[in-house]
């Protein structure tokens, strides 16, 4: 990843938007999640975060807190930026809000697609693969980047 790459929270209406578009663009869009489903209630109290580059935005994630959990969600990197080390920085961001929260355990639902990415950082798959938004996903737990036994 160039170094003009970075992370930062989200505090802005015009950031959100931002925020917002990255997500319509990538999962109703690209991945055919209906629009209606896309944005929710959970947006309004979430931890949002936007990775640019170039000046650009180019990724978002957030963190929803449950109870004494965090749920991480919503990480979407625009197509021509993945692969470049946007959404571990991202992951990285979440994980690290999610632990200034006090959160006693952070989750994310991760499309079966991609729980290999998760895995490498540090993320357990655990249940049984389950239908979100017509898209196969899996309940994945953080566990302290604790070595595979």
């Amino acid at each position: 990843m160039n170094a003009t790459m970075r992370v930062r929270r989200v505090f802005s209406r015009k950031e959100l938007k931002k925020a917002f578009a990255i997500r319509m663009r990538v999962f109703v869009r690209e991945q055919g999640v209906p629009a209606e489903i896309e944005l929710d209630e959970d947006d309004k109290r979430a931890i949002h975060f936007l990775a640019f580059t170039a000046g650009k935005t180019v990724g978002t994630a957030r963190v929803v807190l449950r109870r004494a959990s965090a749920k991480i969600g919503r990480m979407a990197v625009l197509k021509s930026y993945r692969g470049r080390g946007v959404g571990m920085k991202l992951l990285q961001k979440a994980i690290e809000a999610a632990k200034r929260k006090r959160a006693r355990g952070i989750y994310l639902h991760a499309q079966v697609s991609v729980i290999g990415f998760y895995e490498t950082a540090g993320f357990r798959a655990v249940g049984p693969v389950f239908e979100e938004a017509g898209i196969r996903h899996r309940k994945m737990t953080w566990t302290k980047r604790s070595p595979a036994r």
